[in-house]
């Protein structure tokens, strides 16, 4: 979407200072303004960061006062453009993280948001139905969709099957904290599949820090930021929270095993239309990991395939949101 506006316009971005996201970034050559950190989990620290954060976008978006603004339901973009009289849309496909939703919702003038996902679950939090626009796709097919960026080499043996595991966010204020279920969950996988290659993949570098001393060689830790569609086409089975990547990994035909830590409207999609097996059970997820690496997943494949075809591009609603909101 920054790309496509930058063709015509001049589009300032701004990041908090996010491993993940700042990483992310300087791999697809996007240059950001880095303004303000995560507040991590505890509460005082999580409204330090964002008062502070508030404080810094503030004097930064005044010196350029644009025309619009676009976040994916940011408190701090919402009460920045609020509070400088500046037009804010905003997108969401997470009615469950109830904090950011609170603080940001009442405050932006278009939302847009997943088709699978009921208007009402965003009118509750101080939104008008009638600007609450819906597009025929989820936040994932745009990530599955885009092209693969340069090749890198990978940190296991490519003649062994290969399986991902994706640890849950830990610091999020809707987040429940399941570190226990996770570690039962990554030792199951161990012990049935010690012969094979075991990735986990963390979010923060606490959670890294954590998993190194759980579990030593015993898994690949990814320590590093790598694009996310590069990695997941060298894998044969993901297992997932049941976030983001989980959606991405189901859509681009990857067999997906989802352990729900954040109980969430697209994965119960994704459950519901069978391109995501869900399992909370360490023992039943060993099961399915064991009958996906030894099945060809044809008809999986087939159905993450016509599910990804049939979904839009949401930059196409936001550009028609843009025009007739300035």
């Amino acid at each position: 979407m920054i790309r496509r506006f930058q063709k015509n316009h001049h589009v300032i971005c701004t990041s908090r200072n996010y491993r993940e996201v700042t990483k992310l970034a300087k791999l697809r050559k996007l240059s950001l303004i880095s303004v303000g950190k995560h507040g991590g989990a505890e509460k005082y620290d999580k409204l330090n960061a964002s008062t502070n954060r508030i404080n810094q976008l503030s004097k930064i978006i005044n010196n350029h006062l644009p025309d619009i603004a676009v976040s994916f339901c940011s408190p701090e973009a919402s009460r920045v453009a609020y509070g400088l009289g500046i037009k804010h849309i905003a997108f969401s496909d997470s009615p469950h993280a109830e904090a950011v939703m609170r603080l940001s919702v009442p405050l932006v003038q278009k939302l847009l948001i997943p088709w699978i996902i009921p208007k009402k679950e965003f009118i509750r939090f101080g939104m008008d139905k009638k600007n609450i626009l819906q597009y025929k796709g989820i936040d994932a097919a745009s990530i599955a969709k885009r092209s693969l960026g340069q090749k890198i080499k990978l940190p296991f043996n490519n003649k062994r099957k290969t399986i991902l595991i994706r640890v849950e966010e830990d610091q999020a204020a809707y987040s429940a904290k399941n570190t226990k279920k996770t570690v039962m969950i990554i030792k199951s996988i161990i012990k049935e599949f010690s012969n094979e290659n075991i990735l986990v993949l963390g979010r923060y570098s606490s959670q890294i820090q954590f998993l190194n001393q759980t579990f030593g060689k015993k898994i690949k830790i990814l320590n590093k930021v790598i694009d996310g569609k590069m990695l997941l086409s060298n894998v044969d089975v993901f297992v997932g929270s049941g976030g983001t990547m989980t959606a991405e990994a189901a859509l681009l035909g990857i067999p997906t095993i989802s352990y729900n830590a954040i109980p969430n409207l697209i994965e119960s999609y994704l459950v519901k239309n069978k391109l995501v097996k869900r399992e909370t059970n360490p023992k039943q997820l060993v099961r399915s990991i064991r009958k996906f690496i030894s099945s060809s997943n044809i008809d999986y494949k087939k159905r993450a395939k016509k599910a990804l075809n049939s979904m839009e591009d949401p930059s196409t609603k936001l550009v028609k949101a843009i025009w007739t909101s300035v």
